[in-house]
């Protein structure tokens, strides 16, 4: 064979593998692209979740967070076990309204934004007061009640027996954990000792055993022990001292069921139904009407 032919001939065996390679390529390349066509895809997540009100809905249940030792509000009454207060009432109300049966899920004011966030629960009904910290971590609807803080100490307390002697030197302030009265008296005692106080530990009986001179409270829970201690005594400030709201608080990032929520409580200060379980529970004085 002559140079040109062996040279031709070359060039045409390469051509060739060069076009058996090619044809290999896209073969493969099309097999793969088949492939992740045909081959299950794993499902989008939907980037807007679904309304808490879609939920309810669907499940025919209302779940309310509630914290059952709250006199007047939402308290597990110790001899009966049957739940009782304004917000046991206007739950029901609202479960009412929206057609839904009833669940109650216990909680309290430390667990409080870790239970709604992780949906233990669909909406808290137990006077939460509105808190800056609070806010930044749930949404809260209209406020439906208001209350200043006040002491409670007893009737022959050597100790305290007007405002002005709380703040004083060698005076144990109680609070209950997780409460509002927490960070307000942290800020506001310069002298007296703040005690806080856990379950299953009370205030009442931190008092009564004379491990402390005073408990803080808020208006509702103070009528607990002026209703049923004949030995217990109100101080009342002498001017407002730190008056705060209280609302409903549902998870944050749901407009539509907080907007459903908040027109429940519109609907309940416009219809009647606030002032009647006020009067039912002795808290006419805190009603807040707009």
């Amino acid at each position: 064979m002559n140079p040109i032919s062996r040279c031709a001939s070359a060039v045409s065996i390469s051509s060739t593998a060069k076009t058996r390679t090619l044809g290999w390529v896209l073969a493969a390349v099309l097999a793969t692209t088949l492939g992740l066509l045909t081959a299950p895809q794993p499902a989008q997540a939907n980037p807007v979740a679904a309304s808490v009100a879609d939920r309810v809905a669907a499940s025919g249940q209302l779940k309310v967070c509630i914290w059952p030792d709250y006199y007047g509000i939402s308290l597990r009454h110790p001899r009966t076990q049957q739940l009782e207060g304004l917000d046991i009432d206007l739950s029901a109300e609202l479960a009412r309204d929206l057609g839904l049966q009833l669940q109650y899920v216990e909680t309290s004011f430390p667990a409080l934004v870790a239970d709604l966030n992780a949906e233990r629960c669909d909406v808290a009904m137990f006077a939460i007061a509105m808190l800056p910290q609070r806010m930044a971590q749930l949404a809260f609807t209209r406020p439906y009640l208001q209350s200043d803080i006040y002491a409670v100490t007893t009737k022959g307390s050597p100790v305290v027996q007007r405002w002005e002697d709380i703040d004083q030197p060698g005076v144990a302030v109680a609070v209950q954990a997780g409460t509002f009265m927490e960070p307000v008296m942290a800020a506001a005692l310069k002298h007296a000792k703040m005690v806080r106080v856990a379950p299953p530990a009370t205030r009442e009986r931190e008092l009564e055993a004379g491990r402390v001179d005073v408990f803080m409270t808020d208006y509702p829970y103070s009528r607990r022990l002026l209703d049923n201690a004949d030995w217990a005594m109100l101080v009342a400030p002498p001017k407002p001292f730190h008056v705060l709201p209280y609302a409903y608080a549902v998870k944050r990032g749901d407009p539509a069921w907080l907007a459903q929520v908040d027109a429940f409580v519109q609907r309940i200060q416009r219809d009647g139904r606030l002032q009647a379980a006020a009067r039912k529970h002795r808290l006419s004085e805190i009603v807040k009407l707009r």
